[in-house]
């Protein structure tokens, strides 16, 4: 019986049921079945990814769940899903012993050291195994804090950081809060695979890049202080000694590692994995083992160019050995295994000279100043120039014009000003003051109340349109390729765009007239205008430039919302009642929709062409039911025939598929296209349904019918 089937007719057995006419031998295996169920479903939300029912049958089976326990309190057991909640708050954090070691990991920061540290691998095998080139499995390394969950019988007992490696802090009251942690193992179960009698499951708590700007935007509405970098929130919030503050904090964990088993360890550690997975803890998905070395630099050096395309931050990618009597045998030295290195991506902090503050107008009006720096390599960019925030960040910090100051570079966002070096100063630095107008229009700035933005007031302000262009066209929102910053400012300056729907009216002669333009180049971009008409609806949503309206916001607003007319007619009430939208966004949206040019410009967007309706991918996922590949896992390995793999990805996503990017246990199918790589070896040693694409209509038979049978 499927999860759906299974939830389905527990609801028609509590239908009517009055709890109160029951004893507690006739709601003991109710309340057994009912808390299984929302285990289950749990797993599904929190380290699947794949609801299969919507959020308010949840809700009904979990209020059931708790009437059952509140009324028979003796069946209330600590595992169970309502106890996530957190406890009463604790006096301080006891020490825990880890049972063996939690090591630190040397370091290689090239392709150089990477090398000598296999070919010392290589050498410690060869007494014992002879002349080997062992296997090898690269899994990035997580920015978070490391923990040790300890499992009796199943049942999650400790959970402890690594603290020195011998001795860590027992943070149990805060992780049972964390959902992809399972308080019990298997979540599913139904899978016939019982735990081990004792486990011990190593791994990564962090918080998501996206989720920690939400959480840290919470924490500036309520006048707190907001952390650095999602790293430090982590770290922050499990050091929080009220369980009840924790459960409120997105957390996340990934599994990587066991420490001591029971029943013994796997021989491998490919193998160590599909025992995590098989028992319901959440993987990174992009771990990869590998057999030439060449591969795993390529590898190495493709992550550490691609880290920010993820939702959490790495710092590198952690390189082991696969086989356990090969670990064995090389041992460790001092606190670090012989047997794994971690190879380190590029520094992303430096440090130089700021030479100058001046401020720059955003598409909102808000007015920021930016430091101008000697130029410095960071992570292999030269950066010259860097946020500063705003007046309060740079007078609690007294960074002052001359200073020596540190530098941190994430992402694709501009570089920031984390602090100064006072005992570099010589006496010649200047204090800065922040300017009484608009360096764009002259008109008088406007400092916030209660926050330390200042804006112009200006609606007009031809600084604030330049910045809307730039934004409306980016990757993350109508993702124009070749309309980049400098091309779109030229276009405003030169009055091709006074409004954004002036962007679908360019035509190729515009272009032509301007120099830097040939006939292909023209042709080009205004073929990637014309494609940038069907992105989604949520992407649309974020490039208008609405104020707190951000990637996440806009996704979460499309999933309650079928088209851009419906979120017109919206009334504040309306959206402070998605989970997730406060009344300040809702406010913001309402609002800017109600602005009569705006509403001229949505029509106008419209009536380019531009779309402005929901497509089915961005559907929740009661609604998404019904698509040919939805709840399916799809891997895509090869080049496709007429489609690149992002348009592929795409394409399976509106199907209803969730496409990942390695092949495990929970892998439906695999597509497999021209010259596939090492994952169509993976999913014959799985036993995955594969899928060759030999033509056009075998893509499109999958995305109309599902897998064929």
């Amino acid at each position: 019986m499927s999860l759906v089937e299974d939830t389905r007719e527990l609801q028609v057995s509590l239908s009517g049921l009055t709890i109160d006419e029951l004893s507690v031998e006739e709601a003991r295996p109710l309340v057994d079945r009912l808390r299984s169920v929302v285990r289950q479903h749990d797993h599904q939300y929190y380290v699947l990814d794949r609801p299969v029912i919507s959020d308010a049958e949840y809700d009904r089976l979990y209020r059931r769940l708790q009437e059952f326990e509140e009324a028979f309190p003796e069946l209330r057991t600590p595992d169970s899903p309502t106890q996530r909640v957190g406890g009463d708050p604790i006096d301080d954090f006891e020490k825990h012993e880890h049972p063996e070691p939690l090591l630190s990991l040397s370091n290689a920061f090239d392709r150089k050291e990477l090398r000598e540290w296999y070919e010392r691998c290589q050498r410690g095998l060869n007494d014992q195994f002879g002349a080997v080139e062992p296997a090898i499995v690269a899994e990035l390394k997580i920015d978070g804090v490391a923990m040790a969950l300890t499992y009796d019988h199943g049942q999650l007992e400790v959970a402890a950081t690594r603290g020195n490696g011998v001795v860590g802090e027992d943070v149990t009251h805060n992780i049972r809060t964390v959902h992809r942690i399972p308080l019990r193992i298997p979540v599913r179960g139904d899978n016939g695979r019982q735990p081990p009698d004792r486990i011990e499951v190593r791994g990564e708590v962090f918080m998501r890049k996206s989720e920690f700007e939400a959480f840290n935007e919470r924490l500036v509405e309520k006048g707190d202080e907001p952390f650095a970098n999602p790293r430090n929130a982590a770290a922050g919030t499990l050091r929080q000694l009220d369980p009840s503050v924790v459960a409120q904090r997105p957390l996340s964990f990934f599994a990587f590692a066991v420490g001591p088993v029971s029943d013994g360890t796997p021989d491998t550690h490919r193998e160590v994995l599909q025992l995590l997975d098989g028992m319901g803890f959440p993987l990174e998905e992009h771990t990869e083992r590998f057999e030439n070395f060449n591969a795993l630099v390529d590898y190495c050096e493709g992550w550490a160019e691609r880290r920010d395309s993820l939702d959490y931050e790495v710092d590198g990618v952690v390189v082991k050995i696969d086989r356990h009597e090969y670990r064995e045998e090389l041992g460790a030295i001092a606190d670090a295994p012989r047997w794994a290195v971690a190879y380190k991506f590029p520094a992303r902090e430096a440090t130089t000279t700021l030479t100058d503050i001046v401020v720059n107008v955003g598409r909102t009006g808000a007015v920021n100043p930016e430091a101008v720096l000697e130029p410095v390599q960071i992570g292999g960019v030269t950066v010259s120039q860097a946020t500063l925030h705003n007046e309060d960040y740079i007078v609690d910090r007294d960074i002052r014009i001359g200073d020596t100051v540190v530098v941190k570079r994430a992402g694709d966002v501009i570089p920031q000003v984390v602090r100064t070096v006072p005992e570099a100063r010589t006496g010649d630095e200047e204090p800065w003051s922040f300017p009484e107008n608009c360096p764009a229009c002259g008109t008088s700035l406007v400092r916030l109340p209660d926050v330390a933005d200042h804006v112009c007031p200006n609606s007009e302000c031809p600084a604030q349109f330049r910045r809307l262009v730039e934004h409306f066209v980016q990757r993350d929102a109508m993702d124009i390729e070749g309309l980049g910053e400098k091309l779109s400012h030229r276009l405003v300056d030169l009055g091709l765009i006074k409004t954004l729907a002036d962007i679908y009216r360019i035509e190729k002669q515009h272009l032509l007239d301007l120099d830097g333009f040939a006939e292909k180049s023209a042709q080009n971009l205004v073929a990637a205008i014309d494609a940038s008409k069907d992105r989604s609806l949520s992407r649309l949503l974020f490039a208008l430039g609405i104020q707190h309206v951000g990637k996440t916001v806009a996704e979460t607003i499309v999933r309650h919302i079928r088209s851009i007319h419906a979120l017109t007619e919206a009334t504040v009430e309306d959206l402070n009642g998605i989970e997730g939208i406060g009344p300040t966004i809702a406010e913001s949206i309402v609002d800017w929709f109600q602005v009569p040019e705006n509403q001229d410009l949505v029509a106008d967007l419209e009536s380019e062409g531009v779309n402005v309706k929901r497509k089915a991918h961005e559907a929740p996922a009661d609604a998404a039911a019904d698509l040919p590949l939805s709840g399916c896992t799809v891997v895509i390995t090869g080049s496709l025939p007429d489609r690149t793999r992002s348009d592929a990805s795409d394409a399976l996503e509106q199907a209803g598929a969730n496409v990942t990017s390695s092949v495990s246990g929970n892998t439906d199918l695999l597509v497999v296209g021209a010259n596939p790589g090492s994952k169509l070896q993976d999913a014959e040693e799985e036993g995955t349904r594969i899928l060759e694409i030999e033509s056009p209509d075998v893509f499109d038979r999958l995305l109309q019918e599902g897998i064929p049978s």
